[in-house]
């Protein structure tokens, strides 16, 4: 069904509509806050499509994967030799100690997959600390359901929204109510004001206002701590909707700023807390993957494991099992550059990723040796969903093949609502990187006669 979807959507794509649909995109992405540092986020003119059963087949999934990243981050925090192979700072491993006031680490998550339409699911990362797009998600998902193209396709197939901003208010004041929160809490949305990502924060405090909660764009140097009171001046926070990065917070703030004395003295309310960092590594599929952790997971969730999450490790001198074959882990990811990537574990926007089956025999040996002097894992290649997108160049549809990077959302480590939907020409899926751009995803049936 979902082909005969698609062919059925870029049967009505001619160039007229094409044109009609760049018209309504150029008169409303920026102005809707659908952009990234300027650069208006959609590109081609179809939403990403998926039937109920794929759907379904996600969410079950990925929650299961939910279930063993639990598992691990109680087996992290329980045995610091374990916890030693996540390279956390030292400041970063002072800030887990900080008891957030609720119990799951990590309430909001971001799991990105490439998804195949043959049933092929490979989870690449998880974005355990700030997923970003559901602003973005939202919006897109109005401007193309307000399309023309998509009245007539709507004759034909009944589509579904996958809205997640109200998901995003409802998990933060379960969080809220459960830290000892009373009232409607003042959000505040906390990140530096020049990050590229700005008009997602805009789409949220124009959503939390309109639900009737006060809320505030923060950059943390604004913010005071005194009388118990966290406040960017006379905005007093309750709640801090947390979009910066733990560690740049710590490294340009240190351990004695304001947010951080608010949330030792349990004065202020934070999602996603510094313990969920842990999760956020990307060795954290190392533990996943790795033979010595297995004891710690659920047959179901091995079964998860071995189906979704590719065979990862920290990069370092050692031996271990790859399918089955002791190795020596070094000498054999330097031989075979066209099986893995390396990615630093902790960056984000593509930063320091090297693809091996795109380098050069040189050129992938010194990242290796890179690697060996730096936190980086080493990750098995796996395969990238493809499909063709219909865009508008020179007043012409044309029809590309694009990689497609599917990212569910997890929330409270338990359920999947949303996606966010990323398509790129090039390996690489990041817009931070500089390339690509995101889709709204619908969730199809055939419209009953």
């Amino acid at each position: 069904m979902i082909e005969r979807a698609i062919n059925y959507y870029h049967s009505l794509c001619t160039d007229a509509a094409g044109t009609e649909i760049q018209a309504v995109f150029d008169k409303h992405l920026v102005p809707r806050h659908v952009h990234f540092g300027g650069r208006p986020l959609a590109t081609v003119l179809r939403p990403h499509f998926l039937t109920v059963d794929q759907y379904r087949y996600i969410q079950r999934e990925c929650a299961i994967l939910a279930g063993a990243f639990s598992r691990a981050y109680d087996a992290l925090m329980a045995d610091p030799q374990l916890r030693a192979q996540m390279d956390l700072m030292p400041e970063e491993e002072e800030a887990i100690t900080i008891d957030p006031g609720f119990k799951v680490p990590s309430p909001t998550q971001r799991i990105d997959t490439f998804f195949s339409h043959d049933g092929t699911l490979h989870c690449v990362e998880l974005n355990a600390e700030t997923p970003a797009g559901m602003g973005y998600q939202d919006e897109s998902s109005d401007i193309f359901l307000g399309l023309p193209i998509m009245h007539e396709f709507m004759k034909r197939y009944d589509v579904r929204p996958l809205p997640t901003r109200w998901q995003m208010l409802g998990l933060l004041l379960q969080i809220y109510r459960e830290w000892g929160g009373t009232g409607k809490p003042r959000i505040a949305i906390l990140d530096w004001k020049e990050v590229p990502t700005y008009p997602e924060f805009e789409l949220f405090q124009e959503y939390f206002t309109r639900e009737g909660y006060e809320s505030a764009i923060v950059d943390p140097r604004e913010v005071e701590y005194g009388g118990g009171k966290l406040h960017a001046g006379d905005f007093v926070i309750d709640v801090i909707y947390k979009r910066v990065l733990g560690s740049e917070l710590l490294q340009k703030g240190g351990l004695n700023h304001p947010v951080i004395q608010a949330l030792r003295d349990r004065a202020v309310c934070m999602v996603n807390p510094f313990r969920c960092k842990l999760l956020h590594k990307k060795n954290i599929f190392g533990i996943l993957t790795d033979e010595d952790n297995q004891h710690l997971f659920t047959t179901e969730q091995r079964r998860a494991i071995a189906e979704h999450i590719p065979w990862t490790r920290r990069v370092r001198e050692r031996r271990t099992l790859f399918h089955g074959q002791i190795i020596d882990l070094i000498p054999f990811i330097v031989d075979h550059r066209d099986q893995f990537v390396l990615k630093p574990n902790d960056e984000y926007g593509g930063k320091g990723v090297v693809i091996g089956w795109e380098s050069g025999a040189e050129e992938w040996s010194q990242a290796v040796q890179h690697a060996l002097n730096e936190p980086y894992v080493v990750q098995e290649k796996v395969k990238i969903a493809r499909e063709d997108y219909p865009a508008l160049v020179d007043g012409k549809v044309q029809f590309g093949e694009r990689s497609v990077d599917l990212d569910p959302y997890v929330f409270y480590m338990q359920y999947v609502g949303g996606c966010l939907t990323r398509l790129s020409a090039t390996t690489l899926l990041n817009v931070t990187a500089g390339g690509g751009s995101t889709v709204p995803t619908f969730v199809l049936e055939d419209r009953q006669t």
